[in-house]
């Protein structure tokens, strides 16, 4: 996902470096061929080289920033539309992995096989079609309608709504470094990539900081759109001056192409850090929000340990490092078995992001020791890019299908220090290669791998049914079956219980979990049925427990967007079959699902719909509410589940139910072990004031503290503040 920044003189960094190219003397004279000057400068150039070469800076600059601004800008746009799901982030950054593979591969094929003169010819007018695609505002057509796998739905997307811009800004610095080398005496081209470097991370830092908090999103599209309108400008104005270029010398081949297995281990270096970056993305949002600071933290570590590794400074210490790797693969693995369930954030977090950049920065440390001497550059490129795709397409594509289990960041971290073995072993200087510490890293390798296949197998012992698809992971674990009373069965999504009911059939109709009599959704639906039949919608199937709830002359619809948790919920539990209640499972997203239907009148509505403990944000903002509000009767009960172990959420729903004009109360009830009933959170909102003032709701409802942090909206929400 980066632009590698290789050292202005292209000089090799080691001994390794060197091997089994040349020494750094021929190198050096082999950059100087490479970088001949053209015969004479351009027409209008500066032949002092200020103005030129400050265009072509501020051209790279601008499309490095617009590259990477774009990432999270436009999955914000999209994650409401597939569920909140972190898996859209996942698949976005595949995406975008694929399109700077081709962005690579299409400017190596312009440099190398079509004359200067005509490379101009080919560009602008790729140039003008982009600008045709404008502005990067998904239409509507493109939302899902139903319960389809949405994968290839959002790279359809991506490739119509940011496709070819994309692609252009990914073929612009290699690009515009080749013009540049042939435009210039003398010139150094590479140290343009320090510049691109520097507007990528400033477009992912200042996005959740500067960007994100303060400007609506379509308003976010469009002055990116303009900002691309200004960069195609500046990179015509760069493409017409090449084409008056005459073709400078070109390089001389001196040394031999480098190997099949080295291309490979290039290849696989950075598939290894790609992986690691979208599968500690995905366990970190999983669990917690899909919101853009959480993408792009481990992002821009990941560009960091780039930008360190190729700057050309000797960063990367491989003796430090390589220490600081084995603590950091022993801390992950320690961290992901059950041992450590249940963490603070504040642990989680920083142990993770550390843990990533430190992997990364010797993946890439490795990369830059052995990067090839500057002819062979083009290729390397091309190599890294492929590598990151290779690692998007196994975590986002194959994954998911193949493995029932997260499996994607155990092989990570055990393919990391893989590779960095065979690393040492290429390297005859390196202290790998010594006796002593050869038997060392092999062992170590061997007890991370033995460590995760027994934390795997313990994953799956306690597992009566374990199932997984692009939403995530779903367990069915039967608990106390020695007990017959006692005997439970529940359905767990990732770490988090969605659902648990009694074997024994005079308790199967038994409302647990979250869900008990005295939870706010359990009062609220006591106190609606008192009216006699009620209609109730539920967002998020889980288990189908809210269906223990239903009488006959009753009607439930519960929403849901994941079709395993729809199959598992009606094989492997009697809530849905046994219930006198009419009910009706719509799939897909909640809220999609709502703004089609005709207009609903329920008597309760209950928001439950997390995944793993993730917040999918666009069912707490004020545009959702006023929607569920509409498909509420005049005088319904709005119940918003809130329980976390990370966030305090309450806040949230108390400024959106104050904003439209609504009153809401907390609930909160007791564990209930004899009865499994755990400790619940609710908010029950609604417009009536006589619903507060019912004996069950006075007695357990408390008013939330009035709170005036920032309104949730579609185009704005931010988790700062909330963490507990």
């Amino acid at each position: 996902m980066s632009d590698p920044v290789p050292d202005s003189t292209g000089q090799a960094t080691s001994s390794l470096d060197t091997q089994p190219f040349a020494s750094p003397q021929e190198s050096e004279s082999v950059e100087s061929a490479a970088l001949a000057p053209a015969p004479t400068p351009l027409p209008g150039e500066d032949t002092e080289g200020e103005t030129g070469g400050l265009l072509f800076g501020l051209t790279i600059f601008v499309s490095a920033f617009l590259l990477f601004q774009v990432q999270p800008m436009i999955a914000k746009i999209i994650v409401p539309w597939f569920g909140g799901s972190s898996a859209v982030w996942a698949t976005c950054l595949l995406f975008f992995q694929i399109v700077l593979m081709l962005g690579y591969l299409y400017a190596d094929w312009l440099v190398r096989h079509v004359r200067p003169v005509y490379q101009a010819r080919v560009h602008l007018p790729l140039l003008a079609l982009g600008l045709l695609v404008l502005p990067i505002l998904p239409k509507d057509s493109w939302k899902p309608m139903g319960s389809e796998m949405p994968t290839l739905r959002i790279l359809m997307l991506l490739g119509a709504t940011v496709g070819l811009p994309y692609f252009l800004l990914s073929t612009t610095s290699p690009l515009l470094q080749a013009w540049y080398g042939r435009a210039r005496r003398g010139a150094r081209p590479y140290r343009l990539y320090a510049l691109s470097n520097a507007g990528s991370m400033l477009a992912l830092l200042t996005y959740p900081v500067l960007v994100e908090p303060y400007f609506p999103t379509r308003h976010q599209a469009m002055g990116w759109s303009l900002a691309f309108v200004a960069f195609a400008a500046l990179c015509t104005t760069l493409a017409l001056r090449a084409k008056s270029g005459t073709v400078r010398n070109q390089p001389v081949e001196s040394h031999p192409r480098p190997g099949l297995a080295l291309r490979a281990l290039w290849v696989a270096l950075a598939a290894c850090a790609s992986t690691l970056l979208l599968a500690v993305t995905n366990h970190l949002t999983q669990n917690i929000a899909a919101i853009p600071f959480l993408w792009v933290l481990p992002l821009s570590l990941y560009l960091f340990s780039f930008i360190l590794c190729f700057e050309g400074r000797g960063w990367y210490h491989r003796g430090l490092f390589l220490r600081l790797l084995a603590v950091a693969i022993g801390s992950m693995a320690y961290a992901l078995s059950a041992r450590f369930t249940g963490t603070q954030l504040m642990v989680l977090i920083p142990l993770f992001c550390v843990g990533l950049f430190i992997c990364c920065m010797v993946c890439h440390g490795e990369l830059a020791r052995l990067k090839p001497p500057t002819e062979y550059l083009t290729s390397f490129y091309l190599m890294v890019a492929l590598g990151g795709a290779l690692g998007g397409v196994f975590v986002c594509l194959i994954a998911p299908h193949v493995f029932r289990w997260y499996l994607e960041l155990p092989i990570g971290l055990t393919g990391c220090a893989v590779l960095v073995a065979i690393a040492l072993h290429r390297d005859p200087g390196s202290a790998f290669n010594r006796s002593i510490w050869r038997p060392v890293w092999l062992l170590a390798i061997l007890v991370l791998a033995v460590f995760f296949i027994t934390e795997t197998r313990k994953k799956f012992a306690d597992a009566a049914l374990m199932v997984r698809n692009f939403y995530g992971v779903l367990k069915i674990i039967n608990a106390d079956e020695t007990e017959p009373e006692k005997a439970t069965r529940e359905l767990v999504n990732g770490t988090i219980d969605h659902g648990e009911e009694f074997l024994a059939p005079a308790r199967r109709m038994q409302p647990t979990t979250y869900y008990g009599p005295n939870s706010g959704v359990g009062l609220a639906l006591k106190v609606a049925q008192r009216k006699g039949p009620i209609q109730v919608g539920v967002i998020g199937l889980g288990a189908g427990t809210l269906a223990a709830y239903g009488r006959a002359g009753d009607l439930y619809t519960f929403y849901e967007i994941n079709p395993l948790v729809i199959d598992l919920a009606r094989v492997q539990f009697y809530f849905l079959r046994d219930s006198p209640a009419a009910l009706e499972i719509v799939p897909g997203d909640a809220r999609l699902s709502l703004e089609r239907q005709a207009k609903q009148e329920f008597d309760v509505l209950a928001v439950d719909a997390f995944t793993g403990d993730a917040i999918p944000v666009h069912l707490l903002t004020r545009e959702a509410f006023l929607l569920y509000f509409h498909r509420l009767k005049p005088d319904g009960v709005l119940a918003v589940h809130v329980s976390n172990k990370y966030l305090d959420l309450e806040p949230v729903v108390q400024r959106v139910a104050s904003s439209i004009g609504k009153q809401a109360v907390t609930v909160q009830s007791e564990d209930d072990e004899e009865n499994d009933v755990f400790f619940a959170h609710w908010v029950l909102v609604s417009g009536r004031s006589e619903f507060f003032n019912e004996p069950e709701i006075k007695a357990a409802g408390v008013e939330p503290e009035k709170d005036h942090g920032r309104l949730w909206t579609d185009d704005y929400s931010s988790l700062f503040g909330l963490m507990k």
